[in-house]
This record gives structure tokens, C-alpha cells and sequence, in this order.
């Protein structure tokens, strides 16, 4: 093998989900973000619809504050629970940036929308790849809100986009070590 694909492996291997909370608060630099967002852009898209679509928030605690509000506003008084708004609205606390991503539906109708799905998570595949290249710790979470109708409005999204999750970005101390619970044999089936 080269060199190149060691180092991708080697990215690739160490990517770890990590939880907001476990982030440190440091600061990542714009122009880091915006690296990594430039990565998410090439991703491979059916029709050359790059259909992705990024709000990005320098401070967290801003989209924080507006995801617990809207989980309050948009909950029946009996399902409202304080915990969940105390954890929506401090779930950024830690982190750098948010990275709201979005499936903007392309103009060829003739792509399936799973299609347009799965190329916005291979974008989203990319940035969580480059964050890992930078030391960045990163989370992709699609909790509280994230696949409401109220987020949808809340974004000005049209009826057939979509939110593909919610990215937290930060420095963490501390990496979790990877692993896998099924072997690769009971996942590939070779045809000869």
C-alpha cells in the first residue's frame, strides 16, 4: 500500500463520534471550518446536483438558546420535559461551532430523493473526515428537533428538503478508542 492510502485508513479508522459534552471549549479557527466544509463539497452527487447545504454557527450557544425554544414552543405541555430543555439548550456549551446539514432538493426530478440523501451524507462523511485529519472532535446528531416540521420552518426549507443532522465541532481531550462488533467476513460476501 502507499502512503496516501495509509494515511486515509488511518483518518478513517480514527474518526470517533464525540458527544458535545466532552468537548473543551477551545476556540477552532473559521478558516479550519471552512477547509473542511470545501472537503464536503466533493462529495459524489448522481446529475452533479450537489445537493448540501450547510448553516454554519461560530457560536454554538446561539443555535442552542433557538433548539430549546423551539422544542418548548412546539411540545404539548403533558410531553415537555425540563431535562430535555436544559440538555438542548447547554448541549453546545463546549463546542467550537454547529453545523446545521441540509438536503437541498435538486431540480432534476428524475434522481430519486434517496439518491440526493445519500450524497449530502457522503458530504457530511467528508467534513467528519477532515475534522478528524485536523484533530477536531465531532458529533452528528439528529436529536431534539432535527427531523421536526419546526426545524424545517425554522430553516426556511421547501417541502422536499431535508435535514440531515445536527454537527457539533470542537477540541476534546480525551479520543474514545474505535471498534466493531460484527467481523468484516459476516459482512462481505465474495463472488467468484
Amino acid at each position: 500500500m502507499n502512503n496516501t492510502f495509509t494515511t486515509l485508513s488511518t483518518i478513517i479508522k480514527n474518526r470517533r463520534t464525540i458527544k458535545p459534552f466532552m468537548m473543551n471549549g477551545q476556540k477552532i479557527p473559521n478558516e479550519q471550518i471552512t477547509a473542511i466544509l470545501e472537503l464536503a463539497d466533493w462529495a459524489p452527487n448522481h446529475g452533479l446536483t450537489e445537493p448540501w447545504r450547510f448553516k454554519v454557527y461560530e457560536d454554538p450557544t446561539v443555535f442552542c438558546s433557538q433548539h430549546a425554544e423551539m422544542y418548548k414552543a412546539n411540545t404539548l405541555a403533558d410531553d415537555f420535559s425540563e431535562g430535555v430543555y436544559t440538555n438542548l439548550k447547554q448541549q453546545g456549551d463546549k463546542a467550537s461551532h454547529v453545523i446545521i446539514a441540509m438536503m437541498k432538493r435538486g431540480n432534476l426530478p428524475k434522481i430519486p430523493v434517496f439518491e440526493e440523501m445519500a450524497a449530502t451524507a457522503c458530504a457530511v462523511q467528508n467534513l467528519l473526515l477532515g475534522a478528524t485529519a485536523l484533530n477536531i472532535a465531532s458529533y452528528w446528531g439528529t436529536g431534539g428537533m432535527a427531523l421536526k416540521p419546526a426545524m424545517a420552518q425554522f430553516l426556511n426549507l421547501d417541502d422536499d428538503d431535508q435535514v440531515i443532522g445536527i454537527l457539533y465541532f470542537g477540541y476534546a481531550d480525551e479520543h474514545p478508542a474505535g471498534k466493531r462488533n460484527v467481523p468484516m467476513e459476516e459482512k462481505v460476501e465474495w463472488v467468484r
